[in-house]
């Protein structure tokens, strides 16, 4: 059984993380990496199956995990340094010059837990695909994961991608989509609403289930049910609710922090909100 107040106390940390990152170069993207938290906790901490001391980038005989919306590079790194990919000191070069931990993760530089460089939006879950199908073809039974935004859901290469999956039954992937209605222009139903997300999916023949991002025991559960739901045929799709900035009071439930650094003073707010610590870079 998870340890929930273990996992907790990580997040606490990693939003710690995400904060110091964006401030330290005034750059950054804190508001999608807040509200992902919990989830990458779960998922690199009680879901997938992974070795963070032997990486290798084919993935082989392991579960892995695409990052389709990179500008929530800030959540990603932390998770995979406090893993073990990397020290957790190398996170104070975040996008600085020369660092292997740029604004939206690249491939040139050999980070370790990073297949793909990932920012250009609609094209994540397409590599995740592909992914998928040659775990098949090799005899692998570990299974993809994919993350995306709500905002992402706009591009037109996520329908094709949806079509082809449960077309060629692509049952060894989960693909989950941010859906905290926020993107860098305001509210998504405002932009380009997305209308019965869930109906969609389903019509596009994939099986569709629904979460709380930001709740651990419903996190587990569901993804839990998402991993017994493998082998059957078709590829599964979670929505997953989640609060823009969540738990940092001034960032939640607005796009304004989708791309914003806090100030100084900001930033001393949101630690103290965050006090839980397993030891800052």
């Amino acid at each position: 059984m998870a340890d929930i107040q273990k996992l907790e106390t990580i997040t606490s940390q990693v939003r710690r993380d995400i904060v110091r990152m964006v401030n330290s170069v005034n750059s950054g993207h804190p508001g999608g990496s807040l509200g992902c938290t919990e989830f990458f906790v779960a998922l690199y901490n009680e879901v997938m199956d992974h070795d963070p001391s032997n990486f290798q980038m084919n993935g082989e005989k392991e579960d892995v995990f695409f990052l389709s919306q990179g500008h929530i590079s800030p959540v990603w790194y932390s998770v995979l340094a406090h893993s073990g990919y990397f020290p957790v000191s190398e996170l104070a070069t975040f996008r600085k010059l020369n660092s292997r931990l740029q604004g939206h993760p690249t491939t040139h530089e050999g980070l370790p837990g990073i297949r793909i460089a990932s920012g250009s939006l609609g094209q994540g879950l397409s590599v995740a695909i592909g992914a998928a199908q040659a775990k098949k073809l090799n005899g692998d039974d570990k299974t993809v994961y994919c993350l995306m935004g709500d905002g992402e859901q706009q591009e037109g290469q996520v329908w094709e991608a949806l079509m082809y999956a449960p077309h060629n039954k692509v049952d060894n992937l989960i693909t989950i989509v941010d859906y905290n209605n926020a993107q860098i222009d305001g509210a998504v139903d405002e932009i380009l609403s997305l209308g019965n997300l869930k109906n969609k999916y389903e019509a596009f023949g994939w099986k569709v289930l629904e979460m709380d991002g930001n709740n651990f025991s419903n996190l587990l559960s569901v993804l839990a049910e998402a991993k017994s739901l493998l082998g059957s045929g078709v590829p599964i799709m979670i929505i997953m609710t989640t609060i823009m900035g969540n738990g940092v009071d001034f960032m939640m439930g607005t796009n304004a922090w989708h791309g914003k650094a806090p100030s100084d003073e900001q930033t001393s707010s949101a630690l103290e909100q965050n006090s839980e610590t397993l030891g800052d870079f």
